[in-house]
């Protein structure tokens, strides 16, 4: 039984959706901008939608405005083709001038990452793979349609499902930014998430596979964070210990400490750094009771099967 939550490491929004319409009182944390501005738009607001107006707004072409050419620019030949570059240019311009409000904003931005992502083949931005999209070869998978669709058309699409997705669940619920170790604390239940760490050490950096949307939620400072000398534009490296395998036991112990008076719940793999093992013993040393649930998961792109892994504290 609990009445509000923390989610640690917010992500997409998904866990969190489903407390705020479980009826919790959600606090969403998310470290990178991108997420943090997907809690704004899904989690904290309650009542803001994107209108029809809004939408056309921006979507529009001004004869007026001298739009920015930054991606069009810099990322010439790596993500999208010189047409969809230019239209990104100017639909951040439009978003950030023409919409006032900071959930309409939010919500724009959702529809434009979301637009940006089924675009790129793995939906991800760790590669300069526009080939994929572009080679004239026989292809035996249906993503090409999709990944022609005109950037628009998704916009359109996925700013009617984030209008669908946002409801008032009658509690005051927050998004906030920061790392993990300095989160708020006294929640009924804390959720746990992060990065997942394999036994090799080898573990999954968000902040590059999802570096260019980071760029357009501070399109202004953007060429001051890129890493030039990389063939994907990506930002400059930041070290987190959720990625360093003689690190991550101890930053493990440091979130589970920090939240230990709360009901913890954990999602992690049973394959990976800590253990399932290592992790049910740090959870004794601060809670009383751990209970455990497993579910089978072949990854397409693993050599071994896995099992999911969600440990509930109490």
């Amino acid at each position: 039984e609990f009445g509000n939550v923390l989610d640690v490491f917010g992500g997409t929004g998904g866990v969190s959706h489903m407390f705020k319409n479980a009826g919790k009182q959600v606090t969403y944390n998310g470290l990178l901008a991108f997420n943090h501005t997907i809690g704004l738009a899904l989690i904290e607001n309650k009542e803001q939608k994107l209108s029809k107006e809004d939408t056309e707004n921006v979507l529009s072409v001004s004869r007026n405005v001298l739009y920015p050419t930054f991606i069009r620019d810099n990322f010439r030949g790596i993500y999208f083709t010189d047409e969809e570059n230019a239209w990104l240019d100017r639909v951040v311009y439009n978003i950030d001038h023409l919409l006032q409000n900071t959930y309409k904003q939010a919500l724009a931005r959702f529809a434009l990452f979301q637009s940006c992502i089924i675009k790129r083949p793995y939906n991800l931005f760790h590669r300069a793979n526009l080939y994929m999209r572009t080679a004239k070869v026989e292809r035996t998978f249906g993503n090409k349609t999709t990944w022609d669709t005109p950037f628009e058309t998704h916009f359109r699409n996925f700013v009617a499902d984030a209008n669908l997705a946002v409801f008032d669940n009658g509690k005051k619920n927050e998004a906030i930014q920061c790392d993990a170790l300095a989160t708020p604390t006294g929640f009924d239940l804390v959720y746990i998430d992060p990065p997942y760490l394999n036994s090799n050490g080898v573990g999954v950096d968000y902040r590059d596979f999802y570096h260019f949307l980071e760029g357009l939620v501070s399109y202004s400072e953007w060429s001051e964070k890129i890493d030039y000398q990389s063939k994907h534009r990506r930002l400059k490296p930041v070290q987190s210990l959720w990625n360093n395998p003689s690190k991550i036991k101890h930053v493990f112990e440091r979130v589970i400490e920090r939240h230990h008076d709360s009901i913890l719940v954990i999602s992690y793999r049973d394959d990976g750094i800590p253990t399932k093992e290592q992790l049910i013993q740090l959870l004794f040393k601060y809670k009383t009771q751990v209970k455990e649930a497993v579910l089978p998961n072949k990854y397409v792109l693993a050599h071994k099967q896995s099992h999911e892994l969600l440990l509930v504290a109490t």
